[in-house]
């Protein structure tokens, strides 16, 4: 039995929840996904509970018995055990408030069990007088929240990095294949294959070090604000031991907010690194459609490039293969997208002195985090690695492409570039074949000019 300001609740004699934990399961049967679908999320709790821990036995307010026993129990959790026990809703009401209390029974439960005693014993050591001790969900919740978000953003910068790596290889491997460019969708000037890709690998690298700038916004914390910022019940001297000890016990270099009230009800970081996010997403979902054109066909498109064949793309048309891989990672591109606005609408409906919408922010900000790293591990392992090019058909486009006329207009003049390419364009003939049929220039200074490195103002 378990009981709380609305009365006795039986509880499950093996769960380590307790009565509040019950309740908003109840209360919030919303999304279906437990706090322990977000395991950097339940990590960060266990991280937070346990910095505190630490930080009141510093300060004396926690003896050494109930202080180590905590602590073993959010070590525990830190290990990857108990995770099962977070049960409540990721999107719930109340601030996130379920999910410290979620937090405080499931370490103050294995903690009275090290120590001998029976769950739910909460005389011998309370999940809000003990675990929760110098806290308040105001500023556990956001700081965890902020350590979970960072570990997830070490996850994706590692998996951008493996996507640019990709790419650069593939830049490399295409160096000296010489292709049109296009402008609009129409033929513009000569480049090479591994110019187009290297521009994919640049993006993604830009994108990677504004995503690590991102980070660091949300490496200021609040912890020892307690409820609006001021810091009621806790002690002088908490917030920096508490701050000090999460830093030892994440390895982040964490520091506390200059103004705990401020930081207590601003959500701006957030904002601000989903819009990062956003923009990784946009330039995603760009480079696919690209390698979709690209690979458009394979007779009756572009066909510059072929895709790896990862399944069959039809259960009507025999031989049909699809580019389904680009096609997952635009729609988490647009997943992220959406997220953004809900993070945007949830940041901005915060009143006073906290923001009530923070659990689907890190909802949000979870999702879109971890399916994007997931979109480029996919995108990285099923697809870039294995495109080939279809350099014979590139080379035959530059040649028989009105464009190329743009790379000889400055040894043929305007006037008479402008009758070459009105001519190829009306008999389909190439431009290097007219202008050597009237003798404008000869067969060996056009075969320079035209050499793949000069088209592609390329330095071999």
């Amino acid at each position: 039995m378990d009981h709380d300001l609305l009365g006795d609740r039986e509880i499950p004699a093996d769960a380590y929840w307790g009565v509040h934990t019950l309740r908003a399961v109840e209360n919030f049967p919303i999304t279906g996904q437990p706090l322990s679908t977000n395991p950097h999320l339940v990590r960060g709790l266990a991280a937070v509970k346990l910095a505190a821990a630490r930080a009141n036995q510093e300060l004396g307010l926690l003896d050494t018995e109930r202080g180590s026993a905590i602590e073993k129990a959010c070590l525990e959790i830190l290990s990857g055990q108990l995770a099962d026990q977070f049960v409540v809703d990721v999107i719930q009401g109340g601030a996130g408030t379920s999910s410290n209390m979620n937090a405080n029974e499931v370490i103050a439960n294995r903690a009275l069990e090290l120590l001998g005693h029976a769950k739910g014993d909460y005389a011998a050591l309370h999940p809000n007088d003990h675990v929760n001790l110098s806290q308040s969900t105001n500023d556990v919740y956001p700081t965890a929240v902020r350590v979970a978000t960072v570990y997830g953003i070490e996850g994706l910068l590692k998996a951008l990095t493996s996507l640019e790596d990709a790419f650069a290889d593939k830049a490399t491997e295409f160096r000296t294949v010489v292709k049109m460019g296009r402008t609009q969708l129409q033929d513009a000037v000569p480049m090479t294959l591994g110019q187009e890709f290297g521009t994919y690998a640049v993006t993604i690298g830009e994108d990677r070090e504004r995503l690590r700038e991102a980070s660091r916004l949300v490496h200021e914390i609040n912890l020892g604000a307690t409820a609006i910022g001021t810091g009621l019940n806790a002690p002088a001297g908490y917030a920096e031991a508490a701050c000090r000890h999460l830093g030892e016990a994440t390895g982040l270099p964490l520091v506390t907010a200059v103004d705990l009230i401020e930081a207590t009800q601003d959500m701006g970081a957030f904002v601000h690194l989903s819009g990062v996010l956003k923009r990784v997403a946009v330039k995603l979902s760009k480079i696919c459609n690209d390698l979709r054109l690209l690979s458009s066909g394979p007779r009756a498109g572009l066909a510059e490039i072929v895709l790896p064949a990862v399944q069959s793309g039809s259960s009507i048309m025999p031989g049909k293969i699809n580019p389904v891989i680009p096609e997952v990672v635009s729609q988490v591109a647009y997943e992220v997208i959406g997220n953004d606005v809900t993070i945007t609408m949830a940041a901005e409906a915060g009143q006073l002195q906290l923001n009530a919408f923070e659990p689907v922010i890190v909802h949000s900000l979870q999702k879109s985090i971890a399916h994007l790293e997931a979109a480029c591990y996919t995108l990285t392992e099923r697809c870039v690695r294995g495109i080939t090019a279809n350099a014979d058909r590139l080379r035959a486009s530059v040649e028989h492409s009105i464009g190329l006329v743009t790379a000889l207009n400055p040894y043929l003049g305007y006037a008479a570039a402008t009758s070459i390419a009105q001519e190829a364009l009306a008999t389909g003939r190439g431009v290097a074949e007219l202008v050597l049929e009237r003798g404008l220039l000869t067969a060996e200074r056009l075969e320079e000019l035209l050499r793949p490195e000069r088209l592609a103002n390329l330095t071999l």
